[in-house]
């Protein structure tokens, strides 16, 4: 399943992945995995509203070619969906490919560490 994995963590977390990743592709493992680190819980949560989960779910199910279309979609204000565009591709959850806007994951797992 192809996935994308949202943690809250810091920097030096977002290192060890990468560190980690790095020493499994020299010992010829194939990594193919994408993570997103928030610095804290908060920023998290503000990011992934459900207004913006649903947004991701449709891009993700139908192909769009522009915000107007997708908020037209969506039923929502022009102004409100572009902001959350702007945010989840900040975030590194949207992607433009070929000039249309792309929700390659099939699952976002969120993990939060209590440790």
């Amino acid at each position: 399943m192809n996935k994308v994995q949202v943690h809250v963590g810091s920097l030096a977390d977002m290192g060890a992945r990468f560190v980690g990743a790095w020493n499994r592709a020299a010992a010829g493992e194939q990594v193919d995995e994408t993570h997103v680190t928030f610095l804290d819980v908060q920023t998290m949560l503000d990011t992934l509203t459900p207004k913006r989960l649903e947004l991701l779910r449709h891009v993700h199910r139908h192909a769009v070619g522009n915000v107007r279309e997708l908020a037209q979609a969506l039923g929502r204000d022009y102004k409100n969906v572009h902001g959350d565009v702007a945010i989840l591709e900040t975030a590194g959850l949207l992607v433009r490919e070929g000039g249309k806007l792309t929700a390659p994951w099939e699952q976002v797992q969120a993990t939060v560490s209590l440790a």
